[in-house]
């Protein structure tokens, strides 16, 4: 069954590399009828987006947004979808994250500086531009400096949460992380959760459903199911455990046009257009209780 929905792609905006225009184009040559632009702590590349979304006949645009969360020993990050952009509040906490990623990707920098891996903070800002800067503006750097073949390498050893190089910055709990997006109105969903870590290792199920649960209570609202590097066997489980808590399973490709050789384009996995009626009931849910 082709896919026709696609609730996970970033731009220029955050960490992606594709403008919101040229992303868009990619998504409907690859046949999508809904797409999320769901960058990294900003909704700035969702006017740009809808513009170019408008251009394309039958085509849909869900402005959405992705948090980072900590939890002991790691991160789970929250998507949201539907939330009213110009919610003051919203919008000034997202800034605070941000101003977070300067300084936590500078601190890299300098970190990288102390095991030999010499780039300049400037050029990680020029490779930026206007996007919330993120670890892939400094491993891009780290793989023009002639130090990695990819950007996946330097995360691998240096960059990712366990990396040497690795800097902290300040994150949500994942229950206020729901709590955020549910106030400004937009709908909460964990994340690739399967892909999450603490202490470096997969999650286990267990812990896996713990976490479910605890973020249910808090207003959770769907999970990604739905995963391009997730395999049928993942999926079916997800599946099942999103139905289990009555969790609307959502997915995507996590598109970010990154240049890693194994990244999958838009439009490999995706949920069905029945999750996207779903994700709209919410959101008119909580408009009504805002």
């Amino acid at each position: 069954m082709p896919v026709n929905v696609d609730l996970h792609l970033h731009t220029t905006a955050s960490d992606g590399r594709l403008s919101p225009t040229e992303l868009v184009e990619l998504a409907a040559s690859k046949g999508l009828k809904t797409v999320s632009v769901s960058d990294h702590d900003t909704t700035a590349g969702i006017a740009e987006a809808q513009r170019a979304v408008d251009k394309v006949p039958g085509m849909r645009l869900i402005p959405g947004v992705e948090l980072s969360c900590d939890v002991p020993g790691g991160e789970v990050h929250m998507l949201g979808y539907f939330m009213d952009t110009s919610d003051g509040a919203f919008q000034q906490t997202l800034e605070v994250f941000r101003q977070g990623r300067l300084a936590r990707g500078e601190g890299m920098v300098q970190k990288l500086a102390e095991f030999g891996l010499h780039i300049q903070w400037e050029r990680v800002l020029e490779i930026a531009g206007d996007a919330s800067v993120g670890r892939p503006h400094v491993a891009q750097a780290l793989v023009e400096a002639g130090y990695f073949s990819e950007p996946a390498e330097a995360f691998r050893e240096y960059l990712g949460r366990n990396g040497k190089a690795y800097v902290e910055r300040s994150k949500l709990t994942p229950s206020d992380a729901v709590k955020l997006l549910n106030d400004a109105g937009g709908v909460a969903v964990f994340a690739h959760p399967w892909f999450e870590r603490r202490g470096g290792e997969p999650e286990p199920e267990q812990s896996l459903i713990e976490t479910v649960e605890e973020l249910k209570a808090a207003g959770l609202h769907g999970m990604e199911v739905h995963y391009a590097m997730y395999d049928a066997a993942t999926v079916d489980w997800l599946a099942d455990l999103a139905r289990a808590y009555d969790l609307i399973p959502c997915g995507g490709s996590d598109y970010h046009h990154s240049g890693n050789s194994r990244e999958p384009l838009p439009g490999v996995n995706g949920p069905p257009m029945e999750t996207v009626e779903r994700l709209e009931w919410a959101a008119r849910d909580l408009t009504a209780l805002r």
